[in-house]
C-alpha cells in the first residue's frame, strides 16, 4: 500500500488513489503514480474548475477555437489575421525562487503562443505582492520584477504593460500571472496534435534535468508548508535558448511535414505528449532512453516528470523528418525522435526494450471533478457594513490635504514607472501606447488595425462580494480598452485562488463564476483562455480572491489615439456617469479604506447596462475625433484620476463645484462606471448631440496649474511630485 506522505508529496488523496486502482485493475507502478499525480494534479486536471470552465462563454463571431483545446485562443483580427492569447500563473515558483519563478513563468506562456505557429508580439503583467515592510517582501519583488526582465527583454518581445498591487494578503504568496500575445495567419494556426498513426513524435531544445520535477503537483497544486523544502521544484530558464526555440520552431511551422506542436510545461513530457495523443484520438509509444538528458544517471520518472524548460514537443509525418532536423541543426537545437503516435488508446512507455508502463490515455486524462457546491454549501459571505467616521462626513480644507498627502505614501496609488522602465516595450517598434496609461496600444504591420491591451484585477471587491467583484473586473478591463478608442473583442483570465476544497475557496469560485457570465453576457464578449491558480495560501491565510483579466480591443488606425493625459489649458472637462462624486458606498473595498482603516468591508455594485452604455458612448466619441483624452475613474477615486491626467503634461484643473460635506467617498470612492474626459470647447455642441442618451455634464476646464474646486485648492506640483517619487526601495 502506497504511503501517505507519497501520495501528499504528489498531491493524491486516498481517494483519488483508490480510483486510479478501480482504472487501472491493480497497483499502479512508481512511474505510473507519478503520471497520474501530475496529470490529475489541479494545475493540469482542473479538478475544481472543470465544471465551472464549461459554462463561460468562449466563443463569438471573432473567435477560431474552443476555449482549453489548444495552447491560447485564437481570435480572428480580419486581413486574414490571428491573434493568438493567453495568461498564466507561475505564483508558486515565484514564492520559492523569485527570479527563476518569474522568468520562466515568462518563458512557459510565451511558448504557448508559438507553439500555434504564432509570432509573439507582446507581453503583460499582473503581479501581486506584499506590503514592502520586510526584507523578505522586498527580495520577493525585486526578484519577480528582475526575472521579467531579465528573460523577457533577452526574447525581443515587447512588454507594454500590466499592473502591479500591493496588499498583506499576499503575504509569503506572490502572484505572477504573465500574459503573451502573437499574431499568426488565421489559416495557419497549428495544434497540438498528430495526425494518424505513425506520426513521429520529436521532442527540441533543451536537454532534461531534474530541474522541476513535482512542479505541477508539488508546488501547483497544494497548499505552502514551511516543512517542505521546494526549490528543486522551481525550473531553471534559459532565455538565450528559447530564442533560437522561438525562431527555429516558426521557421518548420510552414512545412507540410510538421502536423502538431505542443510546449512541454507543467509537468513536462507526461502532460505534453499524452495530452497531444488524446486531442488526436490516438495511442502512444515513447521511449525515454531516446530523451536527451542533462545528466546520465536520470531515472524514467525524472525524464517523464521533469519540468525542464525550452522544450517542445512536435508531431511529425512518418519518414519525414529530415527537412526539419536540419533546420534545427541551423539554429543549433538539439532533436530526438522519443516515440510515434499509434492506434487505439493507451500510452506505453519504454526504456529501450523494456516496456515500463502501459496504460489507457483516458484513465490518465480523466481526474475526478468535485462539485465545488457540495464543499461551499452553507457558506455565506461575511457582510460587514461599512463604518464611516465623523471626520469623512465634515469638510475641512485642512483634514482634506492632510488625508490626500498621506495617502499618496501608497505603494497602489504612485506610478509604477520604476517597474516598467526595466522593461522593454519598444523592440519590434509597433508600440503606440506604451506602459503608464490605461492600456496597451500596438500596430500591426500591414494592416488597418490598432489592438489595445489591459490587465486588471481588484481582489478587494471580489474579497467582499466575489460575484459582483468579478463583473467589475471584466468591466473594468474592458473600459480600459473603451477610453483609448478600441472595441473589446476578447478575454483570458488568470484566476488566483485559496484552497478549493474549502467552503470559502469553493464559494469565492462559484460566484466568481457566475459574475464572468453575467458581464460575458452584457457585454458581448467570450473568455477565450486562460489558467486556474488554486491553493494560494500562506502560511498564516489564503490570498484574496484573484481573478486577473486579460483583455484585447480593436480599433482602425486612422482613430487618433488618446490616453488619460490634458493636453489642452482651455478644454473642457467632462463626465459621463449618474455623478461626479463618488459616494460613502464607494469607500467600500477602496484604497482609502484599506489604508486609512485597516480593513475591507461594505457594499459594491455595478450596473453592468449602463455600464456597457457608457463605454459605447466614449469609443463614438473617440471615433468621431471629438475628444482629447479618457480616463475611468477608478483606483485612488476622482481625485487620483485627477492628478493622473494632469501630471504629464504638468496642468491643472478648475472644476467648477464644491466639495461636498462627505468629502472621502466624494474624492476617494470607487464607484464604478465613471469616465473623465477633455475637449475643445468648439465642440461642445456635437458632444451633447452624441450623449443625449446618457447621464453626463461637463465639470470645469483644463487650467494652467494646481487642482481647484470652488471651496479648497490642491497645490499639484506636490502632488505631482509625490505620484512620481517611485517606491520607498527599489524593485
Amino acid at each position: 500500500m502506497v504511503k501517505e506522505e507519497t501520495l501528499k508529496e504528489l498531491a493524491l488523496s486516498r481517494s483519488e488513489y483508490n480510483l486510479i486502482l478501480d482504472k487501472l485493475d491493480r497497483e499502479p507502478n512508481d512511474l505510473e503514480l507519478g503520471l497520474f499525480g501530475a496529470l490529475w494534479s489541479e494545475h493540469c486536471g482542473y479538478k475544481h474548475t472543470k465544471k465551472l470552465l464549461r459554462s463561460i462563454k468562449s466563443t463569438s463571431e471573432f473567435t477560431l477555437t474552443e476555449a482549453g483545446a489548444e495552447n491560447a485562443g485564437a481570435v480572428n483580427i480580419g486581413s486574414n489575421k490571428a491573434i493568438v492569447m493567453k495568461i498564466e500563473s507561475h505564483n508558486h515558483p515565484s514564492a520559492v525562487e523569485p527570479y527563476e519563478g518569474a522568468a520562466t513563468g515568462v518563458g512557459g506562456i510565451v511558448r504557448d503562443i508559438f507553439a500555434m505557429g504564432a509570432r509573439p508580439i507582446a507581453l503583460l503583467n499582473s503581479l501581486r505582492f506584499s506590503n514592502l515592510e520586510s526584507d523578505r517582501n522586498i527580495q520577493i519583488a525585486k526578484g519577480v520584477v528582475e526575472g521579467i526582465s531579465g528573460y523577457g527583454n533577452c526574447l525581443g518581445i515587447p512588454n507594454i504593460g500590466g499592473e502591479c498591487f500591493f496588499d498583506e494578503s499576499y503575504e509569503s504568496n506572490p502572484l505572477v500571472n504573465a500574459m503573451c500575445v502573437g499574431l499568426v495567419d488565421a489559416d495557419k494556426i497549428l495544434s497540438a496534435k498528430a495526425d494518424r498513426p505513425g506520426d513521429l513524435l520529436i521532442i527540441i531544445g533543451a536537454e532534461t534535468g531534474r530541474d522541476g520535477i513535482h512542479g505541477a503537483s508539488g508546488l501547483a497544486s497544494q497548499n505552502f508548508e514551511e516543512t517542505i523544502e521546494l526549490r528543486s521544484a522551481v525550473q531553471v530558464g534559459n532565455p538565450f535558448l528559447e530564442k533560437l526555440l522561438i525562431e527555429a520552431c516558426l521557421e518548420i511551422s510552414n512545412f507540410n511535414e510538421l502536423v502538431g506542436m505542443q510546449d512541454c510545461g507543467a509537468a513536462g513530457i507526461t502532460s505534453a505528449a499524452i495530452e497531444m495523443a488524446e486531442r488526436s484520438e490516438l495511442g502512444l509509444k515513447i521511449d525515454v532512453s531516446k530523451v536527451p538528458v542533462k545528466e546520465d544517471s536520470m531515472t524514467p520518472y525524472e525524464i517523464m516528470l521533469s519540468e525542464s524548460q525550452e522544450r517542445m514537443l512536435i508531431a511529425v509525418k512518418k519518414n519525414q523528418h529530415q527537412r526539419i532536423f536540419d533546420i534545427l541543426e541551423k539554429w543549433d537545437l538539439k532533436c530526438s525522435i522519443i516515440g510515434e503516435f499509434i492506434e487505439g488508446n493507451e500510452v506505453q512507455i519504454f526504456d529501450g526494450e523494456k516496456i515500463i508502463s502501459q496504460t489507457s490515455i483516458e484513465a490518465l486524462t480523466s481526474p475526478p471533478e468535485y462539485d465545488l457546491s457540495l464543499i461551499s454549501k452553507g457558506y455565506k459571505n461575511k457582510k460587514n457594513k461599512i463604518k464611516i467616521k465623523e471626520e469623512y462626513k465634515n469638510f475641512d480644507k485642512k483634514i482634506i490635504n492632510k488625508y490626500l498627502f498621506e495617502i499618496m505614501d501608497s505603494n497602489n496609488l504612485i506610478s509604477k514607472e520604476s517597474i516598467y522602465r526595466k522593461y522593454d516595450h519598444h523592440v519590434q517598434t509597433n508600440t503606440v501606447v506604451e506602459p503608464g496609461s490605461d492600456a496597451a496600444v500596438i500596430r500591426i504591420k500591414g494592416t488597418d488595425k490598432y489592438l489595445i491591451f489591459s490587465c486588471d484585477g481588484n481582489s478587494r471587491f471580489s474579497l467582499i462580494n466575489p460575484d459582483i467583484g468579478a463583473q467589475i473586473n471584466i468591466a473594468e478591463a474592458c473600459r480600459n480598452i473603451s477610453v483609448l478608442g478600441g472595441e473589446p473583442i476578447s478575454l483570458t483570465d488568470g484566476l488566483n485562488f485559496g484552497d478549493p476544497t474549502k467552503p470559502k475557496g469553493a464559494h469565492e469560485l462559484i460566484e466568481t463564476f457566475k459574475g464572468f457570465n453575467k458581464a460575458c453576457k452584457v457585454f458581448e464578449i467570450p473568455i477565450i483562455s486562460g489558467n486556474a491558480s488554486l491553493f494560494n495560501e500562506g502560511h498564516n491565510s489564503s490570498i484574496n480572491p484573484t481573478p486577473i483579466i486579460g483583455a484585447m480591443g480593436i480599433m482602425n488606425n486612422k482613430t487618433k489615439i488618446i490616453n488619460k493625459n490634458f493636453i489642452n489649458e482651455g478644454d473642457y472637462i467632462g463626465i459621463i456617469g449618474k455623478s461626479l462624486w463618488g459616494t460613502d458606498n464607494g469607500l467600500s473595498g477602496s484604497e482609502f479604506q484599506s489604508f486609512f482603516d485597516k480593513t475591507i468591508s461594505g457594499e459594491i455594485n455595478i450596473d453592468l447596462d449602463f455600464e456597457e452604455k457608457i463605454q459605447k458612448n466614449i469609443r463614438i466619441l473617440i471615433k468621431n475625433n471629438l475628444i482629447n483624452s479618457a480616463t475611468d475613474i477608478s483606483l485612488g477615486g476622482l481625485i487620483m484620476s485627477l492628478i493622473k491626467s494632469c501630471e504629464k503634461n504638468n496642468l491643472g484643473v478648475n472644476i467648477n463645484k464644491s466639495i461636498p460635506e462627505n468629502w472621502a467617498g466624494a474624492l476617494f470612492g470607487e464607484d464604478q462606471s465613471r469616465i473623465i474626459f477633455s475637449f475643445d470647447p468648439k465642440n461642445e455642441t456635437l458632444i451633447k448631440e452624441s450623449l443625449s442618451n446618457i447621464d453626463w455634464e461637463k465639470i470645469g476646464l483644463v487650467s494652467k496649474e494646481n487642482i481647484k474646486f470652488e471651496n479648497i485648492l490642491l497645490e499639484s506640483d506636490d502632488l505631482f511630485l509625490r505620484y512620481n517619487k517611485g517606491f520607498s526601495t527599489d524593485i
